[in-house]
């Protein structure tokens, strides 16, 4: 494991062990740099501490103190946070600590948008540019909007505490959707997978803490179908393989029975959520034995039934553009041209694909080429370049 990959995994616990004490985000994120920084200058020369959380906490624990002192910030305040242990928080309804986290930071005075960002920036470690991509904004955007919603929790004195278990549901979107995009970021990114399996172990604690959330249950469902799928994901030289051409006996058929155990017991009770419809999406092609037996129609007709946000409307396109032709999918994808998905490069992708089954290799070239340059991982890019060189020879 690499410095950063330890940086990455205790991220979210020093800064909301910091923001605890101190109820000042933006220091509690500098001293947490800071920290990292220290820990690059002392680790090679000493060592990876047994601890290495504790080590950053108490590190950051001193920056916030220097601070503080150099500020004359209260004494009371000051004496609250030298005598910050390593000791463990007392117990909540929350039996994990991330999780508890997570519930603590998807505040309901904020709006929706703001708690998971501000949730996923502090705890899960994402970049400001990682997270303005989940939501495809500008960087700048997203910077101002976490600025805002971190201002709103100190002007308001909103209190960063676990809330009782009755109030719990009220956060539990929130939560559902850190969650998602948690996971989505280590599987589109390979060399994050960490994101991903940590994604998975949360969603399990909080199927076991509501067990009556359908919607916890049809979000684990809809990770378990995906993460079957993960050992076939990349060629041996990182290029990404994609689902119709997948070697489908190596997919976790373990992973696949639970998830769907899952998902039956939740649709039996509940009207479907958007989770639970994503993972009877993922079902569809979970139980297709080959990729011709994808029921495309199914899926298209369950992508209908989701709110059409312009990612789903760009799946629902592809999706019917398998079942009734590429013709028809074209259309669909280019009339989505002009909204919020500039930028987003699986768009020029579908639009390529499309394009190269049409045998319109020429404006296929010029799709593969934009969305190569569009491609945040080289494992997409690999892939992309990969159809660019074989419409190339084509045409």
């Amino acid at each position: 494991m690499t410095y950063a990959d330890v940086f990455r995994a205790e991220w979210g616990q020093v800064v909301a062990t910091l923001i605890r004490m101190i109820g000042d985000w933006e220091l509690a994120e500098e001293c947490t740099q800071e920290a990292c920084a220290a820990a690059l200058e002392r680790w090679p020369r000493d060592g990876v501490p047994d601890k290495p959380g504790a080590w950053l906490t108490t590190t950051a624990r001193n920056r916030a103190i220097d601070w503080l002192r150099r500020e004359a910030v209260g004494a009371a305040k000051l004496q609250e946070v030298a005598a910050m242990t390593d000791e463990p928080p007392p117990a909540y309804d929350v039996p994990d600590d991330r999780l508890r986290l997570m519930f603590t930071c998807c505040h309901p005075a904020l709006a929706m948008e703001a708690r998971v960002a501000l949730t996923l920036r502090t705890l899960a470690g994402l970049s400001t540019a990682e997270i303005a991509r989940a939501f495809l904004v500008g960087e700048t955007t997203m910077s101002k909007r976490l600025t805002r919603a971190k201002q709103k929790i100190q002007y308001a004195g909103i209190p960063y505490r676990v809330p009782p278990a009755h109030l719990l549901p009220e956060r539990t979107p929130a939560v559902l959707a850190v969650l998602y995009l948690l996971f989505n970021e280590g599987y589109s990114d390979v060399s994050r997978s960490t994101l991903s399996q940590e994604g998975i172990r949360l969603a399990r604690l909080l199927v076991e803490l509501m067990p009556e959330e359908p919607e916890a249950a049809g979000l684990l469902a809809l990770m378990l179908f995906h993460d079957s799928r993960r050992e076939t994901r990349l060629s041996p030289d990182g290029v990404l393989i994609t689902l119709d051409e997948q070697d489908r006996t190596r997919w976790n058929c373990e992973l696949i029975t639970e998830a769907e155990e899952l998902l039956d017991r939740t649709l039996q009770r509940h009207m479907p959520g958007p989770y639970q419809v994503q993972a009877a999406i993922a079902a569809c092609h979970a139980i297709a034995r080959t990729a011709a037996d994808t029921d495309w129609p199914q899926i298209a007709a369950l992508y209908g039934q989701l709110p059409q946000t312009p990612v789903v409307a760009l799946n629902r396109a592809v999706a019917l553009g398998m079942a009734d032709g590429p013709g028809v999918g074209l259309a669909l994808v280019d009339q989505l041209a002009t909204g919020s998905l500039a930028g987003y490069h699986l768009l020029p992708a579908a639009r390529a694909d499309f394009l190269r089954r049409l045998n319109r290799r020429t404006e296929a070239v010029a799709a593969y080429t934009e969305a190569i340059e569009l491609a945040t991982t080289d494992a997409d890019r690999k892939y992309l370049q990969k159809r660019l060189v074989q419409v190339s020879v084509q045409s």
